[in-house]
Formats: C-alpha cells, sequence, structure tokens
C-alpha cells in the first residue's frame, strides 16, 4: 500500500510528538536521577572523572532502552508514558540495588574509581534490557 501525501505528513507529525515526549522523558529522567545519587555525575564529568561519565551513560541507556521499546509498542501516548514511568522506576531501583551491594559506590564514583562506574553501568543496562524485554504488547 502506497501512502498518500497526507500519510506521511501524518506519521512526520506522529514522529515528532512521540520523539520530543521521548526527548522530555529522558532529560526529566536524567534529572530525577542525578537528584537521587549523592555524587555530582556532571560536575565530576566536567572534572574528566571516567567513572562518573561511565556510571550515569550506563544509566542512560537503562532507561532509553526500555522506553524505545515502550515507544515502538505503545498504542497511544498514554501507554508510553506509563512504561517510561516503569523504566524510571527501575533504573531507581537498580542503582539503590547497587549501592546495597557496594555501599561505598558514590565514593568510589567521587574518587574516580572506574570498576565502581562500570558495574553500575552494567547493572543499568542489565536491568533496562530485561526491562524492556518483559514489557509486553
Amino acid at each position: 500500500m502506497e501512502l498518500t501525501s497526507f500519510d506521511y505528513s501524518s506519521a512526520i507529525a506522529a514522529h515528532l510528538v512521540y520523539f520530543g515526549i521521548a526527548i522530555v522523558a529522558t532529560v526529566l529522567f536524567v534529572g530525577i536521577y542525578v537528584t537521587v545519587t549523592p555524587h555530582r555525575e556532571f560536575r565530576l564529568i566536567r572534572e574528566g572523572n571516567s567513572a562518573a561519565a561511565i556510571s550515569l551513560g550506563g544509566a542512560l541507556l537503562g532507561y532509553t532502552i526500555p522506553l524505545a521499546k515502550a515507544v515502538s509498542q505503545s498504542e497511544g501516548m498514554t501507554d508510553m508514558l506509563l512504561w517510561s514511568g516503569v523504566a524510571l522506576v527501575a533504573q531507581l531501583v537498580a542503582y539503590g540495588v547497587t549501592r546495597l551491594i557496594l555501599p561505598a559506590l558514590s565514593s568510589h564514583v567521587n574518587e574516580g574509581k572506574v570498576a565502581s562506574g562500570i558495574f553500575l553501568a552494567a547493572m543499568s543496562v542489565s536491568v533496562g534490557m530485561l526491562n524492556a524485554a518483559a514489557m509486553t504488547q
């Protein structure tokens, strides 16, 4: 079936709406995440702290993987927003569990201990991938 120019316009408009809301949701996630963590990721990253960059990058991937799945499978904006909220909570739980496993996690990130940053990133991405896989149509 060939799309008419009107169909293209509708598709592009829908794309822009979903993409725009996904970007806003991602910015909101980052804002909440860096507020919850006791270390100041952006300051540390500006100072060249690799552990902070790796850990925040992992959290960002861990959030956007299920967010992308929510965007692609949602039947409407409410559905997408609900799943983006689930992804946000899952990342906060992943961070909390990682802090239980590594109680000195924040000080390690502050000190630039890359191993802690990598472990937190791996936890975040793993939770994000499992979360995305668990989302059903």
